[in-house]
């Protein structure tokens, strides 16, 4: 309403969060074949491996994004261009002193934290599988979305879809100097299609692929000193 009462303001960009994109079916019987933006998380339901705060999350994410959504439909306040960017699992290395915590999701299963390893579970049985995507393509995403000349609506931000047990194995395969437990390489095989090429029909271009995004998780933990060198069993 700021961006209303300033008149001059003519485009408003969110930052959305994925969590607010399940393709759980409404009443809870399984996943939907694919994961795009017509996809909103059903809120009647109990997610698995959630906590009261986590649940709450879920809520107001979703919540907050289908309000700001509402007022690019509303002729009351004029030509306001309303776009969301729900984004994916963030990866990529920092500036920061510290490892983000998306990012500590990513490494979960190389530093065995209880609180990040639930974390990651919740989100896997939230949206069926994790996506993801490079922090520097996030800046640019939304460097690309005030650029246009115009645009607005939902747009999910993302370039790849993965399991966690994926990102298990990957680590296992190409770091073998930390030790990953064989339950985080296993996982349900889910088939659900990443269905969505909205931004990139827009023009946009990712930089980094899967490979480039869980090497820079290992790049920012190993900088800040959150992963220790052991061996596979």
């Amino acid at each position: 309403m700021s961006c209303v009462r300033s008149r001059s303001v003519r485009r408003v960009i969110y930052t959305a969060s994925v969590v607010s994109t399940s393709p759980l079916m409404e009443d809870g019987s399984g996943f939907k074949d694919f994961i795009d933006e017509t996809c909103w998380t059903p809120l009647n339901l109990s997610y698995a491996y959630s906590n009261p705060n986590l649940t709450e999350y879920v809520i107001s994410k979703t919540l907050t994004e289908e309000q700001i959504l509402s007022y690019g439909t509303n002729s009351d306040i004029g030509e306001l261009e309303m776009v969301t960017l729900p984004l994916g699992v963030v990866g990529g290395d920092t500036f920061q002193s510290y490892t983000p915590l998306s990012v500590a999701l990513f490494i979960s299963s190389l530093t065995n934290g209880e609180f990040t390893y639930q974390a990651l579970r919740f989100l896997k049985e939230l949206v069926g599988k994790l996506p993801i995507v490079h922090i520097d393509d996030v800046c640019e995403a939304h460097i690309f979305c005030m650029e246009q000349p115009s645009i607005r609506g939902r747009f999910l931000c993302a370039n790849s879809y993965v399991s966690s047990s994926e990102i298990a194995d990957y680590y296992r395969k190409n770091y073998p100097e930390h030790h990953v437990k064989q339950e985080y390489l296993k996982g349900p095989k889910r088939e659900i299609k990443w269905g969505t090429t909205k931004l990139i029909e827009k023009g946009f271009v990712y930089k980094y692929d899967t490979k480039m995004i869980l090497d820079d998780c290992i790049k920012c933990a190993k900088k800040n000193g959150d992963l220790l060198t052991t061996k596979n069993n």
